[in-house]
């Protein structure tokens, strides 16, 4: 069934258009470009190099406010699956993959405290420049977020932009997102904390993924560990973001949610979004909205490339 676009931010009186998402890539451009010039927040952390743009980039027109912190993405299952895939939701277009980081994949154990962990990874694993971590969500496993072929290549792009960039991405095994196994993947972030120093971490989180993500989260050591966190289609609440001890030191958090998601309701992430900026103006968190999207389109549709360097610069 097809859904005539209805403006997801409009509906809910969010605001107008401030502009259309190439004048948004200018801005970016040139802020970065400050940024380095001036020596300042912009050339403190790595930034993450074009990879196949012109496929994966929200398409065009994308409403935004609040300085870009609030985006409204159009959605179309006709364009963005129909066009997109060979086999819709199955397999992508070949011209969306590139298969070289499956050249470094690692099928792993990692031996946490309280039992073994299946984990798998791409990327450099002896001097990360930038970890990515992925957690599926429900009834999925490790090799959710290794497939090229699904969602559009979306994964095979993360891989991609990561490696390219000198860094690891990992994905887990996250069993029944339960309190046990988010302690397993939070054994896993020290490791990589640990072993690969100052290279940022994000940790990104899909669906009811994101119940594994904030419980591992509510660990100190593991809050401090994680530099950045995405839930796409998942659940927040202000109670959760309070566990988190970060020593003053906000967690850039991106939310990424499909307008008509009938699992996890847009609107409760979105009171989330508006509670955290009514208590801190200042505090580094976005939401993405895909307007006419449903459960699994942020996994298809996030921009990842826009995603990771707006988490290594928030503003």
């Amino acid at each position: 069934m097809r859904h005539a676009r209805n403006g997801a931010l409009s509906r809910i009186g969010i605001g107008q258009a401030e502009g259309i998402m190439a004048g948004y890539r200018v801005v970016l451009t040139l802020l970065a470009a400050i940024g380095t010039a001036n020596g300042g927040a912009f050339a403190a952390s790595p930034t993450i190099a074009p990879f196949k743009d012109e496929l994966f980039a929200y398409p065009e027109p994308v409403a935004s406010r609040d300085g870009g912190r609030v985006l409204d993405v159009p959605y179309s299952e006709a364009r963005d699956i129909d066009r997109r895939d060979e086999i819709p939701e199955r397999r992508v277009a070949r011209r969306y993959v590139d298969l070289a980081p499956d050249q470094t994949r690692r099928d792993l154990v990692f031996p946490a405290p309280d039992g073994p962990l299946r984990w798998a990874s791409v990327g450099d694993d002896a001097r990360a420049s930038l970890i990515v971590v992925f957690v599926h969500g429900r009834n999925g496993d490790r090799r959710l977020g290794m497939n090229d072929w699904t969602f559009g290549g979306n994964f095979n792009r993360l891989k991609n932009l990561v490696t390219q960039a000198g860094g690891l991405y990992a994905t887990v095994d996250g069993g029944a997102l339960g309190a046990a196994d988010a302690t397993k993947v939070a054994a896993l972030l020290r490791d990589l904390k640990a072993r690969h120093g100052e290279a940022p971490l994000m940790l990104a989180c899909g669906s009811m993924g994101g119940e594994l993500c904030w419980t591992a989260l509510a660990g100190s050591d593991v809050s401090r560990a994680v530099d950045g966190l995405v839930l796409l289609g998942g659940s927040s609440d202000m109670a959760r973001l309070d566990r988190i001890e970060r020593e003053g030191r906000p967690l850039p958090i991106l939310l990424a949610h499909g307008s008509r998601d009938k699992v996890y309701a847009m609107d409760a992430q979105l009171a989330f979004f508006e509670g955290v900026r009514r208590r801190d103006p200042r505090y580094p968190i976005r939401f993405v909205v895909f307007d006419d999207g449903n459960h699994g389109t942020p996994v298809r549709m996030i921009d990842w490339r826009d995603t990771l360097n707006w988490l290594l610069n928030p503003h």
